[in-house]
């Protein structure tokens, strides 16, 4: 069966454990924050500028998945 990519993405972060979740969270905000440095810099063109977008897409997925988890466990 066909899965679009950001379906397999969903589908692998909603498989990891919080502390998993928060380490992702960590790095992509660590990458996004190198990103941004270098576009903010000037230091060349961004390699890939469209990454920027993926990792904010990424990190509101990831925080949803573990607002989701926490308003499961206080019963709402």
């Amino acid at each position: 069966m066909f899965m679009s990519k950001r379906t397999e993405q969903l589908a692998r972060l909603r498989q990891m454990s919080d502390a998993e979740l928060v380490q992702e969270l960590e790095n992509a905000y660590r990458e996004l924050f190198n990103l941004n440095q270098q576009k903010a810099l000037g230091k060349g063109v961004v390699e890939r500028p469209h990454r920027i977008r993926e990792l904010k897409k990424t990190i509101a997925r990831i925080k949803t998945i573990l607002r989701e988890r926490e308003l499961l466990r206080v019963g709402y």
